[in-house]
């Protein structure tokens, strides 16, 4: 006989079965099926069954099957809905076999149980099988258990098959045979028949139960994605209970309408209803997106008061709400204070509070902590854990930490999933590791949009243009099509390497793929034109939105501040400021530099005051900055250092740095060291503070300090950057180096450079060796000024290209005197423009005159 592998029988020593004394040994026969005994028996079964012991009484069934005693179909029944209410499939599948082995003939309650039990375990193939099986023992419950099984398992179109079919056999659907229906509808592709069934039912009068209203709420919210309609669905329903409010405020947070579904819950507490976890957990999540803390912090108590704060649901909303609503530190502190209350912690809590610390933007390390303590317990991460924790590796630019997470997603086999793929390679392109991402790119199952973009971003940023092109090109031989996203990328690769050819490629394609009106594009336009040295055309582009915000007015803006056209940078401020547009801190930033590069102490002063006075913005580090970069310029060293003493917060190393590149132009070493030695206090390991007082000091004829700076910086494994120019040609770029003798028309270049310098001597050049700042003879000080990068750049330039195009060159350090100098002289032999875009700003040299005036 089959036993059924459970907990031991109860035991029945109180309530022995009768038997005779020659029979004593033998079980009791199957007469003794109505016997007292038999009827305790059973009472005791439906007694386990009522007070949730389902397991017990299981084994209670498994007992009378020992004893020959065969329970009849009521038994059966109330043991299986037991299981089903349980949610232990496994046990219902026992009974089920129980029930094939009894061979008793089934009813159509036991049958419809047995779909039931199918459906919600997922094996709507055996549910099928068994409603198959019913032909005349179907009855109205049957058919809806069958079309709730389909629904419920993604087969919508059998769902409906099923109910036509349900008609046609001439019975009429109930209320729960209808909200099974309109689930099945409750998408876009179906939505139009749940129509149909909408109007069917308004003649009937069950859209008035709750069951049918809730699933009309369902389907005009998610079929539809029409909130109007499912509210005045909810609206007209006469009758509602915690789940149609639940659902109506669920739907309004899931779908953007927050502040709807705030309204509605408060509605739902005039009106006398006691919200439950999931009501909770809606509208705390509606708080997040709002950004109400204060109500936030009052649906906490709520929850308190209710027993609800150990509830893992109820508590991530909590912890995602205090991330969102509170920039302090102590928001995630508050964050992890609800996590530690969830006693029954899941993957959806700690994927919750890692989040949270991700998103609070200074505590990736403790998202990192919180991971690792996660895996060390019996919680498994799940996809949404993963993206998050790669994101805190991405943001500390960690790949090695990043790499061993990677690895484990791989082992539980959740790599292939697009949302952890795409991470990992936004976690390498993050870090600079494109062979990595690269990798990583091409092992996903299955690239979307968001690879694609977040790849070609990756390359972009990193320099390798081509290659992001290429992909660009691959999405649309594959029909992925592009998005805004996919261009802005694509142009800002280009306007970090001044390869404004490739800009304009880019550009073409913009307008074929539709995007040319696009705003967040148009402003990447404007970005790149005026970032690759046609400020022009920026401004063409700006003119041309029909659309520009606050992006697009400050891009303009930083354009004509770096190209040194400070007038039209504050003209194009005002109009602005007249359009009605309100300025940012990046706007401030952008004037303030324009009247750093022209030397308007006065106009500065006066912006820099404005920003606070008439639009409440607090100075930053980078305002203060620009502001000392003004003074420094201009000579005002003592005034600029007076400044950053009465700063009302104390300066950090780009301020101090900034004095000290002022030091250097104006050789005031007693200032220079003091600004070098507050730098390097606050960042001991950058290399461009010990650079700028070693040229300082050798700008003054200091060599033996010179010497013991450069020794320091040799002892910490400090290295000055090299010099680098590069200029694209052809829509290749070709990158130079100082005495570079690399390039394949080398030769051509210094011949060409020679014939120049000869001639621009003749007009006037005085080559300047005071730029050369290494203790050498003067003779070999004006060679090592003439295999200067930007020189060659140039000169390379000038041979390769026609003679009406301007020549753009880009450096990554300052534009030195003496190459300043050369270009004037240069663009006026030649008839050339010549565009150079050095680490600071754009000069434009044309006719023997630059556009800083030489003021830089």
């Amino acid at each position: 006989m089959f036993t059924l592998s459970l907990a031991s029988p109860a035991k029945f020593h109180q309530l022995p079965l009768k038997a005779s004394s020659s029979s004593r040994h033998e079980k009791p026969s199957i007469q003794s099926f109505r016997s007292p005994n038999f009827e305790c028996i059973r009472s005791r079964l439906i007694h386990q069954v009522n007070v949730g012991h389902v397991e017990d009484a299981i084994s209670t069934l498994d007992l009378m099957f020992q004893y020959g005693l065969t329970p009849d179909n009521v038994t059966f029944s109330i043991i299986l809905k037991s299981s089903i209410r349980a949610r232990n499939f496994h046990l219902g599948k026992l009974v089920h076999h129980k029930l094939i082995e009894s061979q008793v003939e089934l009813d159509s309650v036991l049958l419809n149980s047995l779909i039931t039990l199918y459906s919600k375990s997922g094996d709507w193939k055996k549910a099928s099988e068994i409603f198959e099986t019913m032909t005349e023992k179907r009855d109205l419950v049957s058919w809806s258990a069958m079309i709730s099984c389909f629904a419920n398992n993604g087969f919508e179109l059998k769902a409906i098959e099923t109910f036509i079919d349900l008609i046609n056999s001439g019975l009429y659907p109930n209320e729960f045979c209808f909200a099974a229906i309109i689930r099945a509808c409750s998408n876009v592709e179906y939505s139009w028949i749940g129509e149909i069934i909408y109007g069917f039912l308004t003649k009937t009068g069950h859209f008035v139960d709750i069951c049918v209203g809730c699933a009309l709420i369902d389907m005009f919210a998610k079929g539809f994605g029409d909130l109007d309609s499912a509210k005045k669905m909810f609206d007209i329903m006469p009758e509602r209970n915690v789940v149609a409010w639940s659902l109506m405020i669920a739907r309004f947070v899931q779908m953007g309408h927050s502040e709807n579904a705030v309204e509605l819950f408060l509605d739902m507490e005039l009106s006398g209803y006691k919200p439950d976890r999931f009501t909770l957990t809606s509208v705390i999540s509606a708080c997040a997106e709002l950004e109400l803390l204060s109500f936030g912090k009052q649906l906490h108590s709520k929850v308190i008061k209710s027993g609800l704060t150990s509830d893992a649901c109820v508590g991530c909303s909590l912890v995602d709400m205090y991330a969102k609503c509170v920039t302090y530190n102590y928001s995630t502190y508050d964050s992890r204070k609800v996590f530690d209350h969830i006693t029954d912690q899941n993957v959806m809590s700690w994927t919750a509070i890692i989040t949270a610390y991700v998103q609070s933007g200074r505590h990736d390390m403790e998202a990192i902590e919180l991971f690792i303590e996660m895996v060390k317990g019996p919680v498994l991460p799940n996809h949404f854990t993963f993206a998050s924790v790669l994101k805190a590796c991405a943001n500390l630019s960690d790949p090695f930490f990043g790499e061993q997470v990677h690895s484990r997603a791989v082992k539980l086999g959740l790599a292939s999933d697009s949302c952890v793929g795409n991470s990992v390679v936004a976690m390498y392109c993050q870090s600079d590791w494109m062979e990595e991402a690269r990798k990583a790119f091409d092992v996903l199952f299955e690239k979307n949009m968001v690879s694609y973009n977040t790849i070609v971003d990756g390359y972009a940023k990193s320099f390798n243009s081509d290659v992001a092109l290429e992909l660009f090109h691959q999405m649309e031989t594959i029909g992925l099509g592009t998005n805004d996203f996919t261009f802005t990328s694509l142009l800002s690769g280009a306007a970090t390497i001044g390869a404004v050819g490739k800009g304009e490629l880019i550009h073409t394609q913009i307008i074929k793929a539709g995007f040319e009106s696009n705003q967040r594009v148009s402003n990447a336009l404007i970005s790149m034109y005026s970032r690759c040295g046609n400020i022009e055309f920026a401004h063409r582009v700006f003119s041309e939105m029909q659309e520009k915000n606050i992006i697009s007015w400050t891009s303009m803006i930083t354009g004509f501040s770096k190209h040194g056209f400070a007038t039209r940078a504050l003209e194009m401020f005002k109009e602005m400021i007249e359009a009605g547009i309100k300025p940012n801190e990046i706007t401030y930033i952008a004037v303030l530099s324009a009247c750093s590069h022209v030397g308007m102490i006065s106009e500065g002063r006066k912006h820099f005051g404005s920003m606070y006075n008439e639009y409440g913005i607090l100075p930053r580090m980078e305002h203060y900055a620009c502001m000392v970069d003004l003074l420094g310029r201009s000579g005002l060293l003592i005034e600029a250092l007076d400044f950053i003493n009465s700063m009302h917060l104390a300066a950090n190393a780009l301020v101090w740095r900034t004095l000290l590149g002022a030091c250097l132009l104006h050789g005031n070493t007693e200032i220079g060291k003091h600004a070098a030695e507050m730098v390097i206090e606050q960042e001991p390991h950058d290399p461009a503070a010990y650079t700028l007082l070693s040229n300082l000091y050798a700008s003054k004829g200091k060599w033996e300090d010179m010497a013991k700076i450069r020794s320091d910086m040799k002892g910490k494994n400090l290295n000055k950057e090299a010099g680098c120019s590069w200029i694209e040609i052809e829509n290749k770029v070709h990158k130079f180096y100082v005495g570079d003798t690399s390039h394949p028309q080398a030769e051509k270049i210094y011949e060409e450079l020679n014939q120049i310098v000869i001639k621009i001597k003749e007009m006037g050049y005085l080559p300047n060796t005071g730029c050369v700042l290494h203790d050498m003879k003067e003779e070999q000080k004006e060679h090592y000024l003439l295999q200067h990068s930007e020189k060659i750049a140039v000169v390379f330039g000038l041979i390769s290209t026609p003679m009406l195009k301007p020549i753009r060159v880009f450096k990554n350090l300052r534009v030195c005197g003496d190459c300043h100098s050369a270009m004037k002289y240069i663009s006026e032999l030649t008839g050339r423009e010549i565009v150079v875009r050095d680490s600071n700003r754009f000069h434009h040299f044309n006719g023997g005159s630059c556009s800083c005036n030489d003021y830089w």
